[in-house]
């Protein structure tokens, strides 16, 4: 009896010791592909993926999708070499499949390969010309390349076949600051204060940009007329590239008429265009007019089709409170990159407006809101128009409030 026992218990134990009454070479080539796929995704167990996924192959040789998986698995895993004896494998079968060219380029792309991703993803789109997937991964390659024609050429083909592609917005905004090496241009500001000041605010600054083998960079004067009086600055700015994903912004600026502009200022920001078409941006600036004002800078960013939404912060420390600036800002790209309407409101003084030497009798500590719309277009993709009329509120002294005027008009050229 209690032998029996015993047997009884044993083989109720190994019955459960089956996954649900079957072993797993019972599982058919698609549910171990799933099992496969959840292991992957979820778990991350890309070794035990990769296990699953060969156990399907077995089953099923001619599965292109479960090698195709296989080949990503190892991507992920970092073992280059059997992913792309995989993909090698499953180009000598002539495979067509537009899954196979991304997922191959791919591999070449996150390991710097760019001319080899480009020529697999070329003969992809020999099959698949229409495809917004291949034509966009054909233009990250040459933009990392640092191939700016040729990117432009391929962005500008997503957008043709979809003019909402999110990604392809994005990117397309960035691969128009490398296009062309060199631009200068002119901007004139006009401020109107109904009670702050008596007299209206010129300003007209003007700029060269050229772009580098590490990013672009702006040399730029400005000149002013502020309470009656005149004065110039001069600032310099530079983006230099980090990586595929982070790239810098440095700056500095220095005049020697106190008041109208500070004798310093300083900045520098780590930006990053993230995944999922966000992007964001950390950093600081500084200014000094007779004594440091320093300001935390922080901005989070989001292409959604034509769109680009943001929103920017400036924290200013202090011993007694904390100042806080706040925008936001809504773009609409019409037919490019340098076309489009925004629309922005915020609260507070930020360092990058010509109204920055407000910051030194510390009016930026009182509450100030803003609204205001901008329009850009260009023509023959060298001239650029810039229009912009914001209108503020601001309390400039104590429970004292007074209206401002802004209008802004700029002209670049490209060469």
């Amino acid at each position: 009896m209690f032998t029996y026992s015993i047997r009884k218990s044993l083989g109720f134990l190994l019955l459960l010791s089956s996954p649900l009454f079957y072993s797993q070479e019972n599982l058919s080539a698609d549910e171990l592909f799933a099992k496969a796929r959840t292991t992957a995704f979820e778990q991350k167990d890309y070794n035990a993926s990769i296990i699953l996924a060969k156990q399907a192959l077995e089953k099923a040789p001619d599965y292109t999708d479960i090698s195709i998986f296989l080949g990503r698995v190892y991507t992920w895993n970092k073992d280059l070499a059997s992913a792309r004896a995989v993909f090698e494998d499953l180009g000598k079968k002539d495979i067509k499949d537009e899954d196979y060219f991304i997922a191959y380029a791919s591999l070449e792309y996150w390991n710097d390969q760019y001319d080899k991703a480009i020529e697999i993803l070329d003969k992809g789109l020999t099959y698949h010309p229409q495809s917004e997937a291949l034509w966009l991964l054909k233009t990250k390659n040459h933009f990392a390349n640092k191939d700016y024609t040729e990117a432009e050429k391929a962005i500008q083909t997503v957008l043709s076949i979809n003019p909402k592609n999110t990604e392809a917005t994005g990117l397309a905004i960035r691969i128009n600051e490398f296009i062309i090496k060199n631009a200068v241009g002119i901007i004139y500001n006009y401020s109107h204060f109904d009670k702050q000041f008596d007299n209206d605010w010129h300003i007209v600054g003007i700029h060269y940009k050229r772009i580098t083998p590490i990013g672009p960079v702006i040399l730029r004067g400005n000149y002013a007329n502020k309470f009656a009086e005149s004065g110039t600055q001069i600032e310099l700015e530079a983006y230099p590239r980090l990586s595929k994903t982070f790239y810098l912004y440095i700056g500095g600026g220095y005049s020697n008429d106190i008041g109208i502009f500070p004798k310093y200022r300083t900045g520098a920001s780590l930006n990053a265009n993230l995944p999922r078409s966000f992007e964001a941006e950390i950093g600081y600036r500084q200014i000094y007019f007779t004594n440091n004002i320093w300001m935390l800078t922080a901005s989070a960013g989001k292409y959604y089709k034509n769109f680009w939404f943001n929103i920017r912060t400036y924290i200013t420390p202090d011993k007694e409170n904390i100042a806080h600036s706040y925008t936001g800002t809504v773009r609409y790209y019409t037919k490019s990159a340098q076309d489009y309407f925004a629309l922005q409101a915020g609260t507070g003084i930020s360092p990058e407006e010509y109204r920055n030497n407000l910051l030194e009798n510390e009016s930026f500590k009182l509450k100030t809101f803003k609204i205001g719309a901008e329009y850009n277009f260009s023509i023959q993709k060298t001239n650029l128009f810039s229009l912009s009329m914001i209108y503020y509120i601001q309390e400039y002294l104590p429970n004292k409030k007074g209206n401002q005027f802004d209008i802004l008009i700029g002209y670049t050229k490209k060469f």
